[in-house]
């Protein structure tokens, strides 16, 4: 079952309209999450919006928002007020302008979402724009008002839908040369480079996402199973770097590294990828097993015992 919408109204090419849904593309829900407990107790702690001047808790009826002018003056706005901040934007999506996806710097991109005809009908005009953008090989460039705030959002064809992803304003993204200026300028040789480029060959393949596990979600899975198990807790030594005194020297050993890497890798028996982080989450109390570890019953008997 597809999650709900976060946002639902019309998409818009000059007189072309059909009513569509955003869902989100990605979701975290599946990482391990921690409560704030009180040492002492070991109870869950409550937080509590408090007035900081009489100290009383108050009501989330009472409370407005406030853009603070200086220390202690608030211009005060009701949810009346900021709704009636209407923008074409909170219920459609006008397609502005066509550029190509080479254009859009990737400081810009903030996170994707999956945009689908909402209903039975205006599945027609939907399928004009989407293949409209796919036959001219472009990005579609339009605003969109999510969580009370005005986005830009470029759209692309997607299977049979399309991806929206929303973008940053300008001033929301920092200027590199504050943090660039002051790196030296460095001639590079072309031995240096040559090593280099053999490294980078001897890496290079193709990005593939199911090749690659959350190694610090599967750590902290181990740890919390250990805590429940009852077992030690060992501190792991932690890795240091090493200052580089010989650059060319480095670069030959790094060739080195990799060639005995390679032979390794290859002697290993493949490991079949697990298909997602939650089968591993089964002996973690509260967390939903994942549809693919809940059919390997002898498997998670097995897991749940150890802990």
């Amino acid at each position: 079952m597809a999650p709900r919408a976060n946002w639902k109204g019309f998409l818009r090419l000059s007189l072309v309209t059909c009513p569509v849904a955003l869902y989100p593309a990605t979701s975290e829900s599946e990482k391990v999450s921690f409560n704030q407990l009180n040492r002492k107790t070991g109870h869950r702690i409550k937080y509590a919006k408090i007035d900081v001047d009489t100290g009383e808790e108050v009501a989330n009826e009472d409370i407005v928002k406030g853009y603070k002018v200086d220390t202690d003056t608030f211009i005060e706005l009701t949810k009346e007020e900021l709704e009636n901040v209407a923008l074409e934007s909170t219920r459609t999506i006008e397609i502005d302008e066509f550029v190509d996806r080479s254009e859009i710097d990737p400081r810009y991109l903030i996170r994707p979402y999956y945009l689908c005809p909402d209903g039975k009908v205006g599945h027609d005009a939907f399928a004009v724009v989407r293949e409209t953008i796919r036959e001219m090989n472009k990005v579609a460039i339009g605003r969109v008002v999510l969580t009370n705030r005005e986005h830009i959002i470029a759209l692309e064809p997607m299977d049979k839908g399309l991806m929206g992803t929303l973008l940053r304003y300008p001033y929301e993204v920092r200027s590199a040369d504050e943090y660039f200026d002051e790196i030296q300028d460095v001639k590079v040789t072309k031995d240096m480079l040559d090593l280099a480029r053999h490294i980078v060959n001897q890496k290079a393949g193709h990005f593939e996402p199911n090749k690659f596990e959350d190694q610090y979600e599967t750590a902290l899975i181990d740890l919390i199973n250990k805590k429940r198990a009852g077992k030690p807790i060992t501190a792991k030594a932690r890795p240091r770097g090493e200052n580089v005194v010989d650059l060319m020297d480095a670069l030959r050993k790094s060739i080195g590294d990799e060639k005995a890497a390679k032979v390794s890798k290859t002697a290993k028996k493949p490991r079949k990828v697990a298909s997602g982080q939650k089968e591993m989450l089964m002996p973690i109390a509260g967390k939903k097993p994942a549809k693919e570890a809940t059919a390997k019953k002898p498997a998670a008997k097995a897991q749940r015992k150890s802990a």
